[in-house]
């Protein structure tokens, strides 16, 4: 094996000596679980830890390592490593977590993968399929440099006329994204996904618990090394089998992520990655009358005409919007996301009080 197998390349070698780490061996995370890492090279695999010193030094979780970044890597002794520096990275993939309604809970951004060049955004046909879910993973694939495609899985779920029905709805929003279809149940269509993933190459599986990621890689991988569930019969949902990120090498040498079940997938300054996937929308936008444009209630806006007209979907133009004003939320500072969210409270507390005084009046 070669270290080229395992997604090493000239910019990570020209970062590598640029910092000075050229002295030192480096290797690919390969998981990490609690903090706990797993790194990898030429010479093997070793359990790693951050210094602490970049454990001071760091300023938010995206400055600590993650699945499919290369780190350098020093003190190697049998199975151990310490890990010196994170190379930086060519793409990645991070949403925001946390839910600022609970007690406890900070809306912190977390690293999904790094050094993707492909993110499947993998569906099921059945409980799970829902279009606008699609646009925002493409959002936050397109965001950090990656390219997207579809996965649309358990296929045997569905009658010919009906998955055709599907494809059909997927080219129609979605005309310049592969799409691949697959049953890991009777191995339909995972010919085609194998051809797809190409040596050298790393690809993300991204998709709610219970949408069959882990199936598929392991039929990719050609074992069960990934336990996995069924879909709760009480809730519609699937259960959180993987529990941490793991690369797998396959035998035709492409290289794959499995991930844990995202249910909720939140837009972490994303701004950037939205434009970039409803380009459609960005190059109307830029021939609106205000340049500020928010395309929600302006006269002269090209994109709501061009929604009443039916040239744009409607559906598509509302998931835009919503998108953007999650990421604008998120991009915001702390003080300004108090003085909107005391802006909303006294709004609710005024509508309550006409609707209430309204109740009297009649």
């Amino acid at each position: 094996m070669k270290i080229e197998d395992l997604g090493y390349n000239s910019f990570f070698e020209e970062n590598r000596n640029r910092l000075d780490f050229r002295d030192f061996p480096v290797a690919r995370v390969v998981s990490e679980s609690r903090g706990a890492y797993k790194v990898k090279n030429t010479d093997g695999e070793y359990l790693a830890k951050v210094t602490g010193r970049q454990m001071f030094e760091a300023l938010s979780r995206e400055d600590f390592p993650a699945v499919g970044d290369w780190v350098a890597i020093s003190d190697v002794d049998g199975e151990h490593a310490v890990i010196r520096g994170i190379l930086p990275r060519i793409t990645v993939i991070k949403r925001k977590y946390g839910d600022k309604n609970r007690a406890g809970e900070k809306n912190e951004i977390q690293v999904i993968a790094a050094n993707i060049d492909v993110a499947f955004a993998v569906e099921s046909v059945d409980r799970d399929y829902n279009l606008n879910r699609f646009e925002r993973y493409f959002a936050i694939a397109r965001d950090g440099g990656v390219r997207p495609a579809i996965v649309l899985n358990k296929i045997d779920l569905l009658s010919k006329e009906e998955l055709d029905e599907k494809l059909v709805q997927l080219k129609n929003r979605f005309p310049d994204i592969d799409v691949i279809l697959t049953s890991a149940v009777n191995d339909k269509g995972l010919a085609d996904l194998r051809k797809y993933i190409t040596r050298g190459k790393t690809y993300c599986f991204l998709g709610s618990s219970g949408v069959g990621k882990s199936s598929l890689i392991n039929k990719l991988i050609g074992s069960n090394a990934i336990k996995t569930g069924d879909i709760s019969s009480y809730s519609g949902r699937g259960k959180h089998i993987t529990t941490q990120r793991q690369i797998y090498f396959l035998e035709n040498g492409g290289i794959v992520i499995d991930n844990p079940g995202m249910r909720e997938v939140g837009m972490a300054h994303t701004s950037r990655g939205i434009d970039v996937f409803f380009d459609e929308i960005t190059d109307l936008g830029r021939k609106c009358r205000y340049a500020d444009c928010t395309h929600t209630h302006e006269p002269g806006c090209k994109v709501m005409r061009a929604v009443k007209s039916g040239k744009l979907d409607e559906e598509k133009y509302s998931n835009y919007i919503n998108l953007k004003e999650e990421a604008e939320y998120h991009e915001m500072s702390d003080a300004e996301k108090r003085a909107k969210d005391r802006e909303l409270g006294k709004f609710i507390k005024k509508a309550k009080k006409e609707l209430k005084d309204f109740g009297r009046e009649k």
